[in-house]
Order: structure tokens, then sequence, then C-alpha cells
């Protein structure tokens, strides 16, 4: 009698266990082997366009892709505050992630990056960039990041990064 009354106690938690499982989304991780370090590489094309003495903005489109191959999308706007004089074609930004684990979730990048740039252009140009945030702080870029770009511009600015996951 008792084996009849746990299979009609269990039966019935087993089908809703299945069913809640069905329901949820399979979230990836890369498994935590390297004790928390560089996770891979986020690199962005910036569209070009024109600094209007105090500042700028452009919209950005970010490809993440980490040490395992896996390849996420970002889209987002970098807004530049201060002295940006000039122009420039479409740029390149490249920064290595961070992770305080090895493990990334889509869309970890998501978020709001804040510091500064410096950039100098004649002809064929390069920047550097100091941005940190992100989501609950989780994920770090970079500290320091470099751009390359084409045109003619000048600029030292109070810099923000907002990322969305596509």
């Amino acid at each position: 009698m008792k084996s009849i009354l746990a299979a009609a106690v269990i039966a019935p938690l087993a089908f809703a266990t299945a069913a809640n499982a069905a329901d949820v989304q399979q979230v990836y991780e890369e498994p935590d082997d390297r004790g928390g370090v560089r996770i891979g590489t986020l690199s962005c094309d910036i569209d070009g366009g024109v600094g209007y003495v105090l500042g700028s903005a452009k919209e950005v489109n970010c490809a993440f892709t980490s040490t395992r191959g896996r390849t996420d999308t970002y889209t987002g706007a970098i807004r530049k505050l201060g002295v940006d004089l000039g122009f420039t074609t479409r740029q390149k930004l490249i920064w290595a992630v961070f992770a305080p684990t090895a493990g990334y979730h889509r869309g970890s990048l998501a978020g709001l990056y804040e510091g500064a740039t410096l950039e100098a252009t004649v002809g064929a140009g390069i920047g550097g960039n100091v941005l940190v945030g992100g989501t609950s702080g989780s994920i770090h870029l970079q500290l320091l990041s470099l751009t390359g770009q084409f045109g003619l511009n000048l600029a030292a600015t109070g810099t923000s990064m907002t990322l969305a996951a596509n």
C-alpha cells in the first residue's frame, strides 16, 4: 500500500518537474577552468562622424569572441563630452574582456561604461580609452584600449559607451 501511495505522490511531481524543465531556457556558460581571468575580446566598429566642439555621439557595433570561440554581438552608442574637433571615418576599438570567473552568459557585456578618451588624427590616427563599468561590476574591459581611425580630429573628452545585446 505504501508503494502505491508513494507512486501516486511521486508521479505528478515528476510530471510537473519535467513540464517546468521544458519551459526553462538554456543559458550558455563557459566552464570555469581558468580561475577568473581573460575570457575573450570585444571588437567594436564605431561609425564615422563629426566632433561638434563640445562632444559627439556615434553608433557602435561590437562582437565579443570568447577564448573558446563563441561569438555574441552588441550594439550601442559612444558619447563624448569635452573638446572633440574634426571628423573621423569608421574607427576600430578592441578590448580584452575579464571576469571574476571564466563563466560567460549571453549579454553579460551589456551595460554602461564610463571614463575618458584622448585621440589625435591627421590622416591616420590613434586614440586611447579608459572605460570602466558594465553590468553589476561582474565583467570588466581592459582598463586601457586603443582605437585606430582615419580623418582629421583632436579629442580630449569624458566618454560613455552603452552596449545592448542583440
